[in-house]
């Protein structure tokens, strides 16, 4: 077997459950990233010459665990290795590893992982940032991204993150039901951030960064076994299944954006819609609305809409200010003038985010929405301006194509481009 494209997909689907296991042996972030890069690199020497093992995983634990007590090893030479007793058995390298009870309150190794990144002795920021590194092997470019900061701050918040675990002897035990209760909000803010990290690729990175998606949803739906009675999990759960829903409608065949009201919407996935209404009617019912409740009902608008036309945009404006009066961000502010320019005109929805321009200045989306705003009120030099700036904070040749694909119609002298929002889970 020559080609090894294969072998990408599977090592990032097996990383969390990987990295997961191995923090359990070694009780070490580093040593556990170490184990499974080791194992990784060795994945990729055998498995084009003998194929996948049955049970990539369980091979990669099995193997990273291995490797770093071999380091052990090495590097004390003369020093006992640890008491087996902080090891686990070797049983847990078989396939049944992946099924068997993670202690008496969990099922899944992943969760456990995400609970130590999301520990309260770490700052909000560095819980999310370090297990979009640790859970999900984001790297840091695309944590920054993620983040709207750059790359060595991010990389330098990761460290202190790792530095802070290991010099307070954080806990790697499961934390118990207060704990958990305490912890959910910053595992929910993670997993919504893996979701978008998914949702958000475009072009050739779709088929490698898509099941993102498919693993957030699938945290998400844990998480709310854990967390039955909470409305903001169902608003999570139904929000991230509501957007996955539209994945096959939403890039053409050349890897071209297709923008919301343009989509073929008979594609849309129906059971997820369908699974995704009913969570956010299950949550309305609590009468505790919450900023991912909110996301999920605007989403729920657009899932209900059999045509683009028939979308209920005053309601979805309604919507975004109740969820700016809740979580004030620029970016959601150029979300609701979406919104606006379709309810109440583009001049309206142009007033609404010119005060933006400072704190999105590096913003891609705040170009491309700006210059479909000036295009369609016909003032197209502004617009052409617009337009360039956007393809010059492009994050792919997508994006780029797309904002070209709107030159163009200017200079064919059209006015009428459709605005495109920003790339939130609610737009």
């Amino acid at each position: 077997m020559t080609d090894v494209a294969w072998i990408g997909p599977l090592l990032a689907g097996a990383r969390p459950r990987a990295i997961a296991a191995l923090l359990r042996y070694f009780r070490d972030l580093d040593t556990a990233e170490e184990a499974f890069q080791d194992a990784s690199l060795r994945a990729l020497r055998t498995w084009p010459r003998n194929g996948p093992p049955r049970d990539p995983t369980a091979w990669l634990i099995f193997v990273g665990r291995n490797s770093a007590i071999d380091g052990v090893r090495r590097r004390s030479k003369d020093a006992p290795l640890p008491d087996e007793r902080v090891l686990s058995d070797l049983d847990d390298a078989e396939d049944a590893m992946a099924d068997r009870l993670d202690g008496a309150d969990y099922r899944d190794d992943i969760l456990r992982l995400l609970f130590i990144c999301c520990h309260p002795d770490l700052p909000a920021t560095q819980q999310i940032a370090l297990a979009l590194r640790i859970v999900s092997g984001l790297t840091v470019r695309q944590i920054a991204r993620a983040f709207l900061v750059g790359e060595s701050a991010m990389e330098q918040r990761i460290t202190r993150a790792k530095a802070k675990i290991a010099n307070a002897g954080v806990p790697f035990d499961a934390p118990g039901p207060v704990e958990r209760s305490e912890r959910f909000a910053a595992v929910a803010a993670m997993i919504y951030l893996v979701f978008n990290e998914g949702y958000s690729a475009s072009g050739g990175d779709v088929a490698m960064r898509l099941p993102l998606c498919d693993e957030a949803i699938r945290l998400a739906r844990l998480l709310l076994r854990l967390f039955p009675a909470e409305p903001e999990i169902m608003g999570l759960t139904a929000l991230l299944l509501l957007q996955h829903a539209r994945a096959d409608a939403r890039f053409d065949a050349d890897g071209s954006v297709i923008l919301l009201e343009d989509q073929d919407r008979a594609t849309w996935n129906a059971n997820d819609i369908a699974e995704g209404l009913a969570l956010v009617d299950k949550a309305m019912r609590h009468r505790a609305p919450g900023p991912y409740q909110i996301q999920a009902a605007i989403a729920a608008l657009h899932a209900r809409a059999a045509r683009a036309e028939d979308t209920d945009w005053p309601q979805i404006d309604l919507l975004y200010g109740a969820l700016e009066a809740m979580q004030p961000s620029p970016v959601i502010t150029l979300n609701r003038a979406v919104a606006v320019s379709k309810s109440r005109g583009p001049q309206a929805a142009l007033d609404m985010i010119e005060p933006l321009a400072p704190k999105l200045s590096g913003y891609f989306h705040f170009f491309g929405v700006k210059g479909g705003l000036l295009m369609q009120l016909g003032r197209n030099e502004e617009a052409r301006d617009a337009f360039c700036k956007a393809i010059s904070l492009a994050n792919s040749a997508a994006e780029a194509a797309h904002i070209r694909m709107h030159l163009d119609r200017l200079a064919a002298g059209a006015s009428d481009t459709p605005v495109r929002r920003a790339p939130t889970p609610a737009s």
